[in-house]
């Protein structure tokens, strides 16, 4: 749990629980040693940055979250977004998709296309990426229990553009462990859940080299209500158990670490955001080093995608998101971050429009190439506020993961509902602290409009699941059957023995098994994650 205030003036701490002084000196950083604790950027622990010049030389990755209704509708909006500079995709899958369902399944009923694009096939993922040359764009895709089938499913569509798996770069969400804590998109218990994520390690060292196997996500638990502290703690926590998992399958560290990565929050609190990210940073290293034995530098890099706060968008006077948004960029940015995704203003509305996702682009063009801030590396490297809060952070952070690790690590502290239970004690406080008026929250507790401005979102249209429907029934009477059938039987006796998962799994999407399909054959031989809620 986070500390709790040590002062009562609102707004006088941090998120985090720690009291924000009104000066800071010298005094603050009594003992401190800045050559253990900062170090050069790209150098060990990284806390100024992991790269010797950060964006001196090029700016980040700026990477826009979109996906929603058909693979058509979505690969539109992917050409505009190219069109208008981005340097990455990033899909947002719609929830039937993110479960393992395939659009025709009852249980998805109403949520075909709503949160994201419906992928049930390789045809799907061949016609969301039509026209975009795989071998020369990054490509984050935000999926979990399913991630496997999802990047086998972009490899099959990259082999068909005649593109090598060796070229494909991007990302792959694959953090499990953050679904079971505060997101709920699981399948399978967490024992196979750890078992697919090792095996995607290994297969993508084989087979697809420059992937990212893994975002190890605090970001999903930031928005269920994750102090800054409890955000990178829990969050490394979990990268510490999947990092275990992987040794204890037989790799060796420095085999999969460098292809890890993270991926957080960024709220309106500029200075402990800064903060935050460099405490991160400098934790990761040290364990990375001393708790595994890695050797590669690489291995000790905590790279991170962040994105804005999605939790901190209003409906009420939706353009006011623009200002949020700006905020949060720019402590991503004097952060160290190596990409970013800028909310839309109108996400608390609706999906995002056309026009509103390209402002949010230009947010992050204009903070690259109209500001001062790319001009150096860590700009707020030896300031007295920022250097005492990256040291609070990165104490209270410590303190969580060592509870974490007294419970046995963070699959046991998982089971009892630990961070799940943390998370829900900060959010009820800091609802508490916004009903009250203690925490403002401009527009919706003060500083109100008497009548709010009318504001027309994107709609969905409803018939697009009528249509994914006649799509899977097109596809399965016109695939071999027989084939897809032998495919899910050697998916299934993989799944009960030890040979990785992925080999099979590609063999049955590539005849075209669908992606409800496959899981399915894992649910019959991994079962399915039921949550103990003790809170």
């Amino acid at each position: 749990m986070a500390a709790e205030p040590r002062r009562t003036e609102p707004g006088r701490f941090t998120e985090s629980g720690a009291p924000i002084e009104p000066l800071y000196g010298p005094e603050a950083l009594a003992g401190w040693d800045p050559a253990a604790k900062l170090g050069r950027p790209g150098e060990y622990p990284f806390t100024r940055g992991v790269y010797p010049t950060m964006y001196t030389g090029k700016p980040w990755t700026m990477r826009q979250y979109a996906g929603f209704g058909t693979a058509a509708e979505s690969n539109a909006r992917y050409r505009q977004l190219i069109a208008n500079g981005t340097m990455g995709l990033s899909v947002a899958f719609d929830l039937p998709t993110q479960m393992g369902y395939d659009s025709d399944a009852p249980i998805a009923a109403g949520e075909v296309g709503k949160v994201g694009v419906a992928i049930d096939s390789v045809e799907d993922m061949g016609v969301l990426f039509g026209g975009i040359p795989l071998g020369e764009v990054s490509t984050s895709m935000t999926i979990n229990a399913p991630g496997s089938l999802l990047l086998l499913l972009y490899q099959l569509v990259g082999e068909a553009q005649g593109v090598a798996p060796g070229r494909l770069t991007g990302t792959i969400q694959n953090d499990v462990l953050k679904e079971y804590i505060a997101r709920g998109t699981y399948i399978f218990p967490p024992k196979p859940s750890l078992r697919l994520i090792a095996d995607v390690f290994q297969y993508c060292r084989a087979e697809i080299p420059k992937w990212n196997t893994i975002s190890i996500s605090g970001y999903h638990m930031a928005e269920a209500g994750a102090d800054p502290a409890q955000e990178i703690a829990f969050t490394l926590a979990n990268g510490i158990e999947y990092v275990r998992t992987a040794i204890a399958a037989g790799m060796d560290v420095d085999d999969f670490a460098p292809r890890l990565s993270f991926f957080f929050v960024s709220r309106t609190t500029l200075l402990e955001e800064v903060a935050k990210f460099r405490a991160a940073r400098r934790i990761w290293a040290r364990v990375m080093r001393e708790e595994f034995g890695a050797k590669n530098p690489k291995s000790l890099m905590l790279r991170f995608h962040t994105q804005t706060a999605g939790v901190q968008l209003t409906a009420q006077q939706p353009e006011v998101n623009l200002v949020r948004v700006s905020v949060q960029a720019l402590a991503a940015v004097l952060g160290g971050t190596q990409s970013l995704h800028t909310n839309s203003f109108d996400e608390a509305i609706a999906l995002p429009t056309e026009k509103s996702a390209r402002l949010a682009l230009r947010t992050q063009q204009v903070l690259a190439y109209e500001t001062d801030v790319t001009a150096t590396v860590d700009p707020f490297a030896g300031s007295y506020a920022v250097e005492s809060m990256t040291d609070e952070v990165e104490d209270s952070a410590l303190g969580l993961m060592r509870k974490v690790e007294e419970m046995g690590g963070a699959v046991a502290a998982i089971e009892r509902g630990y961070q799940k239970g943390e998370i829900e004690r900060t959010a009820y406080r800091i609802q508490q602290q916004t009903d009250s008026g203690e925490r403002t929250v401009v527009g919706v507790n003060r500083f109100q409009l008497a009548v709010e401005e009318p504001y027309e979102p994107l709609r969905v249209d409803p018939a697009i699941e009528a249509r994914q429907a006649a799509r899977l029934a097109r596809l399965r009477a016109e695939r071999d059957g027989t084939a897809v059938g032998r495919a899910l039987t050697a998916l299934r006796r993989a799944a009960d023995g030890s040979e990785n998962v992925l080999y099979p799994m590609k063999e049955a999407l590539a005849a075209r098994a669908t992606v409800g399909e496959v899981c399915d054959a894992l649910r019959e031989i991994w079962g399915t994650y039921t949550p103990v809620d003790r809170f």
